[in-house]
This record gives C-alpha cells, sequence and structure tokens, in this order.
C-alpha cells in the first residue's frame, strides 16, 4: 500500500479567521449554518463540507459569496473526506466554537485561527485524511512581566476580559 503526505498551505483573507474540523454526515452543512446564524448573526462567513461517499462533493453554504468561494477552494485543496473549513470576517471563532463542537456530528477541530495555517495529509489508494495543522509559527520565548502586562491589556481593550 502507498503512503503519501503533503502539507497543503491554506490562505486566511485579510481579517478572517478560520476553523478546520472533522465531521461525518452531509447534515453538517445545514446544521453549521444554522448554529452560526443564530449563535453570531452579525457574523460573515462560508463553509464548506467534504462529503467522503456517494457523490463526493464538495457542500458549501455562507452568508457571504467570496468566503464560501475561498471556503469550497480550500476543501478542494485539502481533499479529505468528512472535513469541513469555515472562514469567519466580522467575529472570532470563540464566539461560534462552543456551539460547533455541541452539534452532534461534529467529531473534531484541529483549529481555529487567523494565524498561516498548514494542513498536513496523508493520502492512500482509499483516499485523503488530516493528520494534524501548523498552526502559526514556533515561540520565540518566554513571556515576560511586560508581556502579561500587554496581553492582559489587549484582552480588555477587544472585550473579552472586564
Amino acid at each position: 500500500m502507498d503512503l503519501k503526505f503533503e502539507v497543503v498551505e491554506i490562505s486566511i483573507p485579510a481579517g478572517c479567521n478560520v476553523i478546520l474540523g472533522q465531521s461525518h454526515f452531509i447534515k453538517t452543512v445545514e446544521d453549521i449554518y444554522e448554529v452560526i446564524v443564530t449563535t453570531a448573526p452579525h457574523m460573515q462567513f462560508g463553509f464548506a463540507f467534504c462529503e467522503a461517499s456517494g457523490k463526493r462533493l464538495v457542500r458549501s453554504e455562507g452568508n457571504d459569496d467570496s468566503l464560501k468561494n475561498v471556503a469550497e477552494e480550500a476543501a478542494m485543496k485539502i481533499g479529505a473526506g468528512h472535513s469541513f473549513i469555515i472562514f469567519i470576517r466580522e467575529g472570532y471563532p470563540i464566539n461560534i466554537l462552543n456551539a460547533i463542537k455541541n452539534i452532534p456530528e461534529v467529531c473534531n477541530i484541529y483549529c481555529a485561527t487567523a494565524n498561516p495555517l498548514q494542513v498536513i495529509i496523508a493520502e492512500t489508494s482509499q483516499g485523503r485524511g488530516i493528520l494534524g495543522v501548523i498552526d502559526g509559527e514556533k515561540p520565540a520565548g518566554v513571556e515576560k512581566e511586560e508581556d502579561v502586562k500587554e496581553r492582559k491589556k489587549f484582552l480588555r481593550e477587544i472585550g473579552y476580559k472586564l
């Protein structure tokens, strides 16, 4: 049996975040759409789901056609069965992540990020699967007291801490 590995670079549009995950059922398309519009109605998004059997199509939804197109392109590049990718604008993954994780057919979340993203893919004669992700760069050091102050100030500036 042949086994190949590939690193797929995902381009994230400026001002966007991405969530990459795995699900097991075509119903995921409707469920993710419903969760996002009810949890964060202000959020602009597009997502795509790679169907793993039957027609094996990339199924997509969203309320922003440009983000929907980006998601479809990314899903085709990744090409791993039952994977999904969501591109969001006007919000952050933290706004919707728990709601998505609570969708019964969602199996795994690989990442939620705005950082440079690489998806590590394994391919066999049966298909492709996600082994993991490279989310951003490696650490440059350990935070110092000034860095702690800066972090706490930032979280309060963007409204995530009081």
